[in-house]
């Protein structure tokens, strides 16, 4: 071209655009693929309050690390409606056709096992913030969880109820339809007669009942010094106002399934005094990863993007975002065998609410703490470590 000759406009566009498919097009497809992780949470239906705690508290964390390997991390939410089937086909959903490198969720213990059969047989890690039934990852290779088990708890709080409530006479009214209710229950039961308890009732419930006086009369005859309730928020709260009804005065222990506003808001003031075994209280947020959640959380409060208290399964949430995140980093990979190595090799990870290990059984190592309900918010008691 003679540099005298003035350039057309149009002969520099196609020079431009030769440019950017030459230079820049293969840069920017690669920049915009995201790491696709899958979400199976029950935002509807009876534990929907789990679900959309632990989403809260995953997407609060994604917003503190939202890339890993270099490419952004995109979730992908399936509400598994709390129904075990639907948990199932959530899993195929993100699995097949979402094509999702993992699962964070779903939230109790009877889902986990209702997805477990997909991430196993198409060896996609799976993460639960908050199942705690030990038949959740056992046999299982790709199934992993970072909260405590119902063998743990169940100790904790038996011991918390003979050393510290001085409980000696138990009765227990356990949800059937729930394996985390059932196997909690057990828990508790074992290490309260080891101790030297007795447990004078053993009652049944089930997922939805509203009444409770049956079982109750029976309780109250039998004249125990504590009420274990091994059950979710809702059972809970109802028979909390049943009792308070009946004139028993015992007082009520539960297991992390009450850890939900929602137990203060079914049941007033008849849940008072209730303790239970959970997994987290701000006061024990010690880490960096803690106190910038605990700032997010705070700020998003303060701003009304949030009007609920802070509970174990937000901060839950973000921790299994968070950890799952940490082994695709140390995996350099997102191929499901490499990010499961990878999760049963965590060691020392400076979590929301604590330092966890994770192991090839895929359990998480970990303390519990025990909050009691106090003038409608949840107090901190003490922690207790494994």
């Amino acid at each position: 071209m003679n540099s005298g000759t003035p350039t057309k406009p149009w002969t520099l566009l196609i020079l431009w655009a030769a440019a950017c498919w030459q230079l820049g097009q293969p840069a920017l497809a690669a920049e915009v693929q995201p790491v696709l992780v899958g979400v199976n949470l029950p935002m509807t239906g009876q534990v929907a309050a789990f679900g959309q705690m632990t989403w809260t508290g995953m997407q609060i964390a994604h917003n503190m690390k939202p890339e890993v390997l270099g490419r952004p991390v995109k979730l992908v939410l399936v509400d598994n409606k709390s129904d075990n089937v639907e948990t199932a086909n959530a899993a195929s959903r993100l699995v097949m056709k979402e094509k999702t490198v993992a699962i964070l969720g779903p939230s109790t213990s009877s889902q986990v096992m209702a997805a477990a059969p997909v991430s196993e047989g198409n060896q996609v890690p799976l993460v639960s913030a908050t199942a705690t039934n030990p038949i959740v990852t056992q046999g299982k290779k790709y199934v992993f969880r970072v909260c405590f088990t119902d063998p743990f708890q169940g100790v904790v709080a038996a011991r918390y109820a003979y050393d510290k409530l001085g409980a000696r006479k138990a009765a227990i009214l356990t949800d059937i339809s729930q394996d985390y209710a059932v196997g909690l229950a057990a828990f508790f039961r074992k290490e309260f007669e080891r101790l030297g308890g007795k447990v004078v009732v053993q009652a049944k419930c089930a997922t939805g009942d509203q009444d409770f006086s049956a079982q109750l009369g029976t309780i109250k005859a039998a004249g125990p010094d504590l009420l274990y309730l091994p059950n979710y928020y809702t059972e809970d709260a109802l028979v909390a106002r049943q009792a308070q009804e009946l004139g028993l005065k015992a007082p009520i222990l539960s297991g992390d399934g009450a850890d939900a506003p929602e137990l203060i808001k079914i049941g007033g003031p008849a849940v008072e005094g209730l303790a239970f075994t959970a997994h987290f209280h701000r006061q024990s947020a010690s880490s960096a990863l803690g106190r910038e959640f605990l700032t997010r959380y705070d700020q998003a409060r303060a701003s009304g993007q949030l009007k609920e208290e802070l509970t174990g399964f937000h901060a839950l949430g973000a921790e299994s975002y968070l950890a799952l995140v940490d082994a695709i980093a140390r995996a350099g990979s997102t191929e499901g065998a490499k990010i499961r190595k990878a999760l049963a090799g965590t060691k020392d990870f400076e979590g929301i609410t604590g330092r966890i290990n994770i192991g090839p059984d895929g359990n998480a190592v970990k303390s519990a703490t025990i909050l009691k309900a106090v003038k409608g918010k949840f107090e901190f008691v003490t922690t207790i470590e494994p």
